[in-house]
């Protein structure tokens, strides 16, 4: 048995180990051709509906004690071309030797060198087993489910009527999956298809260098014209009144754009980490679960902003007390499924005295 630690290096980081881009947006026309689709900032005249039946001087909205009934706002909004059938979402992924996850362990001011070094013993031992197990097996297999049933599109993946999801390399994979029929909460039974994209997740966790997927959805609403998509809403602090929610773009907005009328910002796009954030709901071991029957991002302490609630506070199921047990963790359990996806996240798991 490894010796127990009664706390975790002053520096302890990880770099994580799944890499991904912006999930681009683009538009599919009849004829297969595809554009990319604007987010487009324009000005609205709503109307107000702000619930006053509470206190008003606990109120934190400025606007609930006008007597307007106009809302008349600044807004961004994403939709589809006209003409266009189908919204396309695009992007890459790799995944990176787990070999190269540690960035930092070094001592804090009161840390014992000697429980240092056998920390990081221990530390790599785990990972040199987990790169040989079943357990990473499993966890890329969980990836790949992830990729087939869409998670990753949010919102429109919610509203749409079908949606199929194309992955492929450079080489020899090309598979595609009907996503709505692909579970989102549970992780068994895994198709042919989702195999083989597991097996080029695994072999980059393990160390091959050459097994980044493309990533394509191809979203149909059941409905034609200029319907309203959702890239990824930009937190914007301290807004001007008035101004409703920036949408998150990329590339450069047209120049000599008429002021007075609708303004294009750029490409929407999902932001990395929103796609990165649905790959990795792939937490089922965590106390709540079964309760709850619903997956959570792996993080740490188990944070989810759905619920607004961490499911993994207490040491004994949180990532930071498994990383404390480390050396004697085994990657085929549950728990140290949980501790790789950890590693495989990133992050600091530093710990002051």
């Amino acid at each position: 048995m490894a010796k127990t630690l009664k706390k975790l290096p002053g520096v302890l980081s990880f770099q994580r180990c799944l890499m991904v881009t912006d999930a681009l947006f683009f538009n599919v026309f009849a004829d297969g051709s595809t554009s990319p689709l604007a987010v487009v900032r324009h000005g609205i005249r709503g109307t107000q509906n702000i619930n006053k039946s509470g206190k008003k001087e606990d109120s934190s909205a400025k606007s609930a004690t006008r007597e307007e009934v106009s809302n008349i706002q600044t807004t961004d909004t994403a939709k589809l071309d006209p003409k266009a059938e189908k919204l396309r979402v695009r992007f890459e992924v790799r995944f990176l030797d787990l070999s190269a996850a540690l960035f930092a362990c070094a001592p804090g001011k009161t840390d014992d060198m000697e429980d240092l070094l056998a920390f990081r013993t221990g530390l790599t031992d785990f990972i040199d087993k987990g790169k040989a197990s079943a357990g990473l097996t499993e966890l890329a297999c969980r990836y790949a489910r992830n990729l087939a049933n869409g998670r990753f599109l949010w919102r429109n993946r919610a509203i749409a009527e079908s949606v199929s999801v194309r992955v492929r390399n450079r080489a020899d994979l090309d598979v595609c999956f009907d996503a709505l029929q692909v579970p989102l909460n549970t992780f068994d039974s895994y198709s042919d298809a989702e195999k083989a994209v597991a097996g080029h997740i695994a072999a980059g966790l393990r160390g091959q260098r050459d097994v980044s997927l493309l990533v394509e959805a191809d979203v149909d609403f059941g409905v034609r014209g200029a319907l309203e998509v959702f890239p990824s809403q930009n937190y914007l602090e301290d807004k001007a009144r008035g101004f409703a929610r920036p949408l998150y773009c990329v590339g450069e907005a047209p120049k000599n754009q008429d002021k007075h009328s609708v303004q294009e910002r750029g490409q929407a796009a999902l932001r990395d980490q929103k796609v990165g954030n649905a790959l990795r709901t792939i937490d089922t071991w965590y106390p709540a679960y079964a309760e709850r029957g619903l997956a959570i991002p792996v993080e740490p302490n188990g944070a989810s902003l759905d619920a607004q609630l961490f499911f993994r506070n207490a040491k004994n199921s949180s990532g930071f007390g498994y990383m404390l047990r480390v050396g004697d963790m085994d990657p085929d359990t549950a728990e140290g499924m949980f501790l790789t996806a950890c590693i495989i996240r990133g992050g600091v798991f530093s710990e002051s005295a």
